[in-house]
């Protein structure tokens, strides 16, 4: 077993559960992180027999695109793109924060995690 990350994904979106949020954007951050067999990767040294970081970069954009209400429905979102994309995935983890959430004081971030396994 091994885990392939990607951490500090960062992007301009127009999620959140009020309409203004959804009409001005805001600034996200993605922490993803994949549990698989990276034995027959680090075996070949071929990109084929693993996760491939661009495709897990777009497959998250894609997903930033598209507006959700909640943090917890825009992770369970990508958590199932990678399982759709790499069916042989093991477990995958997914953080999802929103910067300077609108709650009437000081917050850097609302962060939500969610983790699933096969």
């Amino acid at each position: 077993m091994g885990q392939i990350a990607l951490e500090g994904l960062e992007f301009f979106a127009f999620h959140g559960y009020y309409d203004e949020e959804q009409k001005i954007g805001n600034k996200y951050g993605i922490d993803l992180f994949i549990n698989t067999d990276l034995r027959r990767a680090a075996e070949s040294d071929d990109l084929h027999e693993t996760v491939n970081y661009e495709v897990l970069y777009d497959l998250v954009l894609r997903e930033m695109k598209e507006p959700a209400r909640l943090l917890e429905h825009l992770g369970h979102r990508i958590i199932d793109k990678v399982y759709e994309k790499f069916p042989f995935v093991q477990s995958v983890k997914v953080k999802v924060y929103k910067y300077n959430p609108p709650l009437g004081g000081i917050c850097k971030w609302a962060k939500v995690t969610l983790e699933e396994a096969r």
